[in-house]
């Protein structure tokens, strides 16, 4: 006790100490890539260690990939690297043991064509008392995803299946691409550890898009799909449950997150069993619409399966929520509240209740020990990058346990703070404001609107180096970036969420204009020097407004929608403007029209930069190449189109979040500033 004490004053020590060193250093691009970023986390049964995956970024192979350390959760050793060679770690499960960690990581060497080191993807083990690391796969073409059961490790593998139909034969005969006749699905298999058996369990031409067994090893939960696309994802996923002793898979009803929810597009994601086998839970996320955690309980009678009831106000954080059982009767998973992500507990049958670790934190992993009597979380907030952080109890004050990016302790820091206004029919809205580090009271910058994606999402009060919406990198360079949470955003309340349906294009360009509105009353934003940015649906809103007003000198489109016909009529996830537009473009065509800022492109005057995705099958590059040929050609408005070759939705290569940011720092320059500055 007294030991964990003494551990715990030289952490405040050394945190007032960092908190009061001298910030010297001003914040570039470059710096980004000197981040260390943890991706994953899980404590050991015990509750003594804390396994975490760590990536950073490597010029050299132009990614960023993640290897595995651990650390003691006593507050007293420094954590140890175990893997070296940048494997991608990922999926990390403990040993029963509490002595090694199982995950998937890709190995390869030179000349190797064989698994495991021809970089598919397999389970591996890794010790960590001495860091011996062992393959425990060697299949073919590599796994998907993996779980762990005492000495019985399950792992499903992917395989292309053939749709037999009158036309079979004909699509086998050429070498082309169709619509559909193939699907790729999911074969789940059993590897005993010690004497190495490799069975195959389940090869039921569905798609296991992931799965989680129970800890006696008798029930297999999974959510599957037809097939890996998006579009069955949206409408036709579902829960299945094996029973491994019978081989019997039976469907759980699915009324509770279909027929009475608002939106049939639930994307089902984070299934978890109860330790007792007897509760199993996962989130439906909707577009549009709050998501959801689904509690089924499960006996001799039929399944009986209801919404966790949630706080007034509160928000379950979608698209990732982990789900989390600290014991046979308290599930955890991530609220949102007002910009802020926090721990949500809920206990069956009772409203859900918040544990907060800190005004402004924002929570991004949680793991518990296998007694759930020890605590491990990641967070930060708007002072302070994430650190893993080790709570004994709901009541106890964090122990940090990691310090990953100890230079950051002299970086000169954005003024981070959550900002409220009033729209224009007087509802409240909120947003993050960063402020340039040297900012007095006062004082007037150029402004730049970073808008957030999704829309059901938000953006959260947390120390952020985001590229898509230019926290952080530039506030360092004299910006003040307002980044608002207009209606649609989560965390203000379902009305506020679910206004925007039907409404896309007004009221959430409303909400962002009464921000840049409200700035320029306080005298903090140059109403002559106004910018906006933003990626997917910050980049459709981008478009939007620049259709709206020519209030903005620069603009920086990415990854957006021009037009929703064609949006809905060749982006992976139909189901979104459906939801938003409330029905087909034959059903409400008014509603298409109004939405698309197509037809308003002969108003822009605002000098326009463009990102898209080569690959991009989200938001495809046909809106970009739209957008760029109307305002160069036809309007004559100055605009440059950036395309990433290979890249998907979002930027995966250094190389090109390098040159992202670049480039919109010097648009911005430029437009705003008189003083282009190309390639630095």
């Amino acid at each position: 006790m007294a030991r964990h004490y003494l551990s715990f004053v030289i952490f405040l020590l050394l945190s007032f100490v960092a908190l009061s060193q001298d910030r010297t250093h001003d914040v570039t691009i470059d710096d980004y890539f000197t981040l260390a970023a943890v991706t994953e986390i899980a404590i050991s049964p015990d509750g003594k260690h804390v396994a975490y995956a760590e990536a950073r970024w490597q010029q050299s192979t132009n990614d960023r990939k993640a290897d595995l350390w651990v650390v003691s959760t006593n507050g007293n050793d420094k954590p140890r690297r175990l893997t070296m060679d940048r494997v991608g770690a990922s999926s990390l499960k403990w040993s029963d043991d509490n002595k090694s960690v199982y995950y998937l990581a890709n190995s390869r060497k030179e000349g190797e064509k064989q698994p495991p080191n021809d970089g598919s993807t397999q389970v591996w083990k890794t010790q960590i008392g001495n860091g011996a690391t062992s393959a425990v796969t060697r299949v073919a073409g590599g796994i998907s995803s993996f779980d762990l059961v005492g000495n019985l490790l399950y792992y499903t593998i992917e395989k292309t299946v053939a749709d037999h139909d009158d036309f079979s034969a004909l699509r086998g005969k050429y070498a082309l691409m169709h619509g559909h006749g193939t699907r790729r699905v999911s074969q789940l298999s059993k590897l005993d550890l010690e004497s190495w058996h490799d069975s195959v369990m389940l090869d039921n031409s569905r798609h296991i898009r992931e799965f989680t067994v129970t800890r006696d090893g008798k029930h297999v939960a999974m959510i599957t799909t037809p097939d890996d696309t998006v579009i069955t994802f949206e409408g036709r996923s579902r829960v299945d449950v094996f029973e491994i002793a019978s081989g019997a898979v039976s469907t759980l009803p699915d009324k509770v997150w279909r027929a009475d929810s608002p939106s049939p597009y639930a994307w089902l994601e984070n299934v978890a069993w109860s330790p007792d086998g007897k509760h199993l839970a996962f989130v439906a996320v909707f577009d549009g619409f709050p998501a959801e955690i689904i509690v089924t309980s499960l006996g001799e009678k039929q399944p009986a399966s209801h919404k966790m009831r949630r706080p007034k106000g509160m928000s379950i954080h979608g698209y990732g929520t982990p789900l989390v059982w600290r014991n046979a009767t308290t599930l955890c998973y991530f609220a949102e509240m007002a910009a802020q992500v926090h721990i949500g507990q809920y206990e069956l049958e009772h409203e859900a209740a918040i544990w907060q670790l800190g005004d402004g934190a924002v929570v991004s992993a949680i793991s518990f020990s296998a007694e759930g009597d020890r605590t491990v979380v990641l967070y930060g907030d708007r002072d302070k990058l994430p650190e893993l952080y080790m709570v004994s109890s709901r009541d106890s004050r964090p122990m940090q346990l990691t310090n990953l990016n100890p230079h950051t302790a002299a970086w000169k820091l954005p003024k981070i703070r959550h900002e409220t206004w009033k729209s224009a029919d007087g509802t409240t809205v909120g947003g993050i404001l960063e402020l340039p580090p040297d900012y007095k009271e006062g004082q007037k910058f150029p402004l730049v609107v970073g808008i957030h994606g999704g829309p059901t999402t938000a953006v959260y009060t947390n120390l952020e180096f985001n590229m898509y919406e230019g926290r952080l990198f530039l506030p360092a360079q004299g910006y003040a970036v307002l980044c608002p949470n207009y209606r649609g955003s989560t965390g203000y309340g379902d009305k506020f969420l679910t206004e925007l349906i039907g409404r896309e294009n007004e009221l959430d360009v409303a909400d962002i204009l009464a921000g840049v509105d409200h700035l320029v009353k306080r005298g903090i934003a140059d109403p002559d020097r106004l910018a906006v940015m933003g990626w997917s649906n910050g980049g459709y809103l981008t478009n939007c407004l620049i259709t709206k007003t020519n209030r903005f000198k620069a603009a920086s489109s990415g990854a957006s929608i021009l037009d929703t016909v064609i949006e809905w009529g060749t982006n992976d996830e139909p189901a979104y403007p459906w939801v938003f537009k409330k029905g087909h473009p034959w059903e409400t065509p008014d509603t298409y029209r109004k939405t698309s800022p197509t037809y308003d492109l002969g108003k822009v005057k605002t000098p326009t930069l463009i990102h898209v995705g080569q690959n991009d099958e989200r938001c495809p590059p046909g809106h970009s190449r739209m957008l760029y040929r109307a305002l160069r050609e036809f309007v004559k408005v100055p605009c440059e189109l950036v395309i990433y070759p290979g890249e998907p939705h979002g930027l995966g290569r250094y190389s090109h979040r390098k040159a992202k940011m670049e480039w919109d720092a010097a648009w911005f320059d430029k437009y705003l500033k008189g003083s282009p500055r190309p390639g630095k």
